[in-house]
């Protein structure tokens, strides 16, 4: 089942910043300038379920396996279409608006793109 569906229609001008430190910084169209600049914007206005350990998330072409769901990151995309994505391989976060996910490249990203979470 599908939990998210979205187009990128922006990469903030220092997005590349943040990938190069494996994360990536979902918002939705609302964000304001200064946090669209680090941030990889969408035109989804949430998630149809909540998101957990063992989903998958499809940027493009790669999947990676979701292994942490912080405390608010389900909260944070269904309000503002907005999580912290850490590609670090960890199964656990201090930070409770942050996604783990498996360790792997986070590929090149365009708009018009699809950012697709659902479930294993």
């Amino acid at each position: 089942m599908e939990k998210l569906r979205s187009t990128i229609v922006e990469l903030g001008k220092e997005w590349e910043m943040m990938k190069e430190g494996d994360m990536l910084i979902l918002f939705n169209e609302t964000a304001p300038q200064e946090l669209k600049d680090i941030a990889v914007i969408h035109d989804g206005s949430g998630v149809a379920e909540p998101v957990a350990a063992g989903d998958y998330m499809r940027l493009g072409d790669t999947s990676f396996e979701i292994l942490f769901v912080g405390d608010v990151a389900n909260e944070t995309l269904r309000d503002l279409g907005h999580a912290t994505f850490n590609f670090n391989g960890e199964s656990h976060s201090d930070l409770p608006g942050t996604v783990c996910l498996e360790k792997k490249e986070i590929p090149e990203l365009q708009e018009g793109q699809e950012i697709v979470i659902k479930n294993s």
